[in-house]
């Protein structure tokens, strides 16, 4: 069996097909999540509520604080 080949609108429609089944399947992974941020910020707002930051940060580090303002830690 030879193989079928495709030209002019045929080739444009398979193309398009594949171009449009890859944005249908990013849409909920990314599309939908930049615009509806809420949700996702809700959820990381319960999912974080009960981890205190200073207990878990690596190395003593401390939590990311403003690099312009003056350490509250050491004294000037």
């Amino acid at each position: 069996m030879a193989p079928i080949k495709m030209r002019g609108k045929n080739y444009v429609l398979f193309v398009g097909g594949i171009i449009g089944f890859i944005g249908l399947a990013c849409y909920p992974i990314i599309i939908a999540p930049m615009m509806n941020p809420e949700e996702y910020k809700r959820i990381q707002k319960v999912n974080r509520a009960h981890i205190k930051q200073e207990e878990i940060q690596p190395g003593n580090m401390r939590v990311w604080s403003d690099p312009f303002k003056p350490r509250e830690d050491k004294p000037q």
